[in-house]
């Protein structure tokens, strides 16, 4: 077997990229504090289709060198917005018809292996900050929570992983 070269790849540019049909999916970052963490989630963003990323609290907002460094560019095609106040955020979307999923761990959470999906329905996912996580408030106000089972000795994934692992997850799930 032989590696590709980029050229190979017949990757979509940005335009095309702003045109393709979109996977129902949107991402909000709530108070990230690492600017490679939320390049990262840019860069998974674009290989996904996500519809847009929310970037809300304390959460940088492109440009910057360093969410550059990770996102590759991604910040020039996936759509985000900025939001000062995530629980505000989160209400607009219900009332939009946005089914809103908490990625946290929490009293009856929904393992993500377990999580159906509506494909009909548009989902926005929310990943929280690296100490403190989602905040209470969006939790209490989501549709519901998800929560990626882990079987080692560490309590938690890092918010780049773990949205890797949810956005692949509900992509597949989205696209059947």
């Amino acid at each position: 077997m032989r590696k590709l070269r980029n050229s190979e790849l017949e990757r979509l540019d940005v335009e095309a990229f702003k045109e393709v049909k979109k996977t129902p999916l949107i991402v909000i970052l709530d108070n990230i504090r690492s600017l490679n963490n939320i390049g990262s989630v840019f860069r998974t963003s674009d290989a996904f289709l996500i519809e847009k990323i929310y970037l809300c609290g304390i959460t940088a907002c492109p440009p910057h060198k360093d969410i550059q460094k990770t996102a590759l560019g991604a910040t020039e095609s996936v759509v985000w917005e900025y939001e000062e106040d995530t629980l505000e955020l989160v209400k607009r979307l219900q009332e939009d018809g946005v089914k809103v999923l908490s990625v946290e761990q929490a009293e009856n959470a929904t393992m993500l292996n377990d999580f159906k999906v509506d494909s009909d329905q548009k989902y926005a996912v929310v990943f929280g900050n690296e100490v403190k996580g989602v905040s209470q408030k969006v939790v209490s106000a989501s549709d519901n929570v998800i929560e990626i089972p882990q079987y080692g000795t560490k309590h938690s994934l890092n918010i780049a992983v773990s949205a890797g692992v949810v956005i692949w997850d509900l992509f597949c799930k989205l696209s059947k």
